[in-house]
């Protein structure tokens, strides 16, 4: 037998759990507004041989909580048995239904960011351990690189974190585009062409649910006006429009739009707009668990399912979903949030596996300026991020700028996001409402 053979299977013996609190724009969204810090969590785990993992999620304190819970039972596993560990953790924690996702935009379910931040720092280990990165681990490379779409927002003012809607003078080129108000057709535009300028992005994606429908549909005319007829446009008005104000608009920007994104609320409704256009229809709102996928098959709720591996149980997962997206004909993309270094590697290792990637990736990377991996931000060319070289995620923690960020957390006192209750602070007659227009 080969030394590999023999050898002892690894033993995961720490398990460090560090929230962190990442400057954030007040970007404007369907629930309200982006508070002045946007909440992540890094896991970090560690082997009896002193290999470490490292992965990145959402961050919010009842998840948090739920990480510290599952320290004891994950300490002691072997981080090559992934299946074992996702077995001992429903055996725990239980399974989750889809209707636990709950009503807003980002997805509340526990279970799945739990398992995902393990699973993620887990490959990450095992391909230190083998020398492979982590698209190898996923069946290995289709392409060296992974397109990005840009990602546009209604916005207010200001920078976010210590200077909230104050303006940093001393910021230049996206710097500075990304701390200007953005609240009509006109600032969008400007926003893109900067946001292009600096990343390179080859499609574009409007946040909407914001405004009435008519000034987010003229903004996307307006990018249709100023981008020309080749760059694929996409809107998401998070599920905030009627089925009939769908329909509207939907027809009204047909011909437009790359897919229309999450129009309106659930499955049922979905399908009943999907109907009416010829327009793709793109959701991370109705159909997000592979529980959901019979009935959203069934009725024809959506043509492309966008994953995110934080919420749909980690990258391996994410394969599987790909497999089931191409026997039923449905396009396969990525949802995104206020990520920084370490979720992006792993959308890119994951991107760089799937089989095909048919529409550019969601990420919100350029509104954010921190970051928590040495060598700094990850560079954009051409709108696509190169696969990290390197074994396991190809990205390394950063001890400093993570103590900073941890210190923003405790600093800034923000322990769930509650986007709702920043608007409030600008319109206290503000209220969330699930379908609004």
């Amino acid at each position: 037998m080969s030394n590999f053979q023999n050898k002892k299977g690894p033993v995961i013996k720490q398990f460090i759990i560090t929230p962190i609190a990442t400057v954030d724009p007040p970007l404007l969204n369907a629930v309200g507004l982006h508070q002045p810090y946007a909440l992540r969590t890094i896991v970090e785990l560690i082997t009896d041989d002193n290999i470490s993992g490292i992965s990145e999620i959402p961050g919010n304190i009842a998840i948090d909580a739920a990480l510290e819970s599952a320290k004891n039972l994950i300490i002691g596993m072997d981080p090559f048995n992934l299946n074992g560990i996702r077995q001992v953790l429903e055996a725990h924690f239980g399974t989750e239904t889809a209707g636990q996702r709950g009503d807003m935009p980002w997805d509340q379910r526990k279970l799945v960011h739990i398992f995902s931040a393990i699973e993620v720092a887990c490959l990450d280990i095992v391909g230190k351990i083998t020398n492979r990165p982590v698209v190898d681990l996923l069946g290995g490379k289709m392409r060296d690189a992974v397109p990005f779409s840009a990602y546009l927002f209604y916005k207010y003012e200001g920078a976010g974190g210590e200077l909230g809607h104050k303006i940093d003078p001393a910021a230049s080129g996206w710097a500075a585009a990304r701390q200007t108000k953005a609240v009509d057709p006109a600032g969008i535009v400007a926003q893109a062409k900067a946001m292009c300028a600096e990343f390179g992005f080859k499609s574009l994606k409007l946040k909407g649910g914001v405004f009435d429908p008519r000034l987010e549909t003229d903004s996307i005319f307006a990018l249709r006006e100023a981008f020309g007829p080749d760059v694929p446009l996409r809107i998401d008005p998070n599920a905030a429009w009627t089925i009939e104000t769908s329909i509207k608009y939907g027809l009204e920007m047909e011909g437009c739009l790359e897919y229309l994104e999450d129009p309106t609320k659930g499955q049922e409704g979905m399908a009943v707009v999907r109907k009416a256009l010829k327009t793709p229809l793109a959701t991370n709102m109705c159909t997000t668990s592979f529980g959901d996928i019979p009935s959203s098959i069934a009725i024809g709720s959506e043509d492309i399912i966008l994953s995110d591996h934080h919420f749909w149980g980690g990258l391996r997962s994410s394969m599987e979903l790909s497999k089931i997206c191409q026997v039923f004909g449905r396009g396969l993309s990525m949802h995104s949030n206020s990520h920084l270094g370490i979720s992006l590697a792993a959308m890119v290792h994951l991107g760089a596996a799937l089989p095909k990637v048919p529409y550019a990736l969601d990420t919100h990377y350029p509104w954010q300026s921190d970051e928590v991996i040495t060598g700094g931000r990850f560079k954009f060319e051409d709108g696509s991020v190169a696969v990290p070289k390197g074994p396991g995620l190809g990205v390394i923690l950063d001890k400093i700028a993570l103590a900073k960020l941890h210190q923003n957390y405790l600093d800034c006192g923000i322990t769930v996001r509650d986007d709702t209750t920043e608007m409030k602070k600008f319109n206290p007659d503000w209220k969330f409402e699930t379908m609004r227009w």
